[in-house]
């Protein structure tokens, strides 16, 4: 995180929600980039698999033993570990924003109403 939580805590109002939305946006880009990755792997894997000769144990073995599929395995397991740190940042500055009585942003697992607005009946 590039500002402790003293700092947070001390900034304006304004300022809190800019930073909650620019980690909110960091965190986007990163998961979309980690998940193009895993996918990509996973493709890679997929592919091994079906070029391999032989029967299904020994196709596992190969795309298990393949070191460029262990190397971008590792770079994912990087990105996972880089995307959870965004997370805790993005977290944390919700927290002040509650904390300080502001409203943050609405819970994802939370339900949307989408109900009209109550008109009055017609003369």
């Amino acid at each position: 995180m590039t500002m402790s939580a003293e700092q947070l805590w001390s900034l304006p109002e304004t300022a809190l929600v800019g930073a909650y939305a620019e980690a909110r946006r960091r965190y986007a880009e990163k998961k979309f980039e980690r998940d193009t990755q895993r996918a990509r792997l996973e493709w890679m894997r997929a592919k091994l698999f079906v070029n391999t000769q032989g029967n299904v144990t020994e196709r596992k073995m190969a795309v298990d033993v393949s070191e460029e599929l262990a190397r971008k395995g590792q770079e994912v397991r990087e990105m996972t570990r880089d995307l959870d740190m965004l997370k805790i940042d993005v977290d944390v500055i919700d927290t002040m924003i509650r904390l300080r009585g502001a409203h943050g942003a609405p819970p994802v697992h939370g339900e949307e109403t989408t109900e009209k607005p109550i008109e009055p009946e017609g003369e």
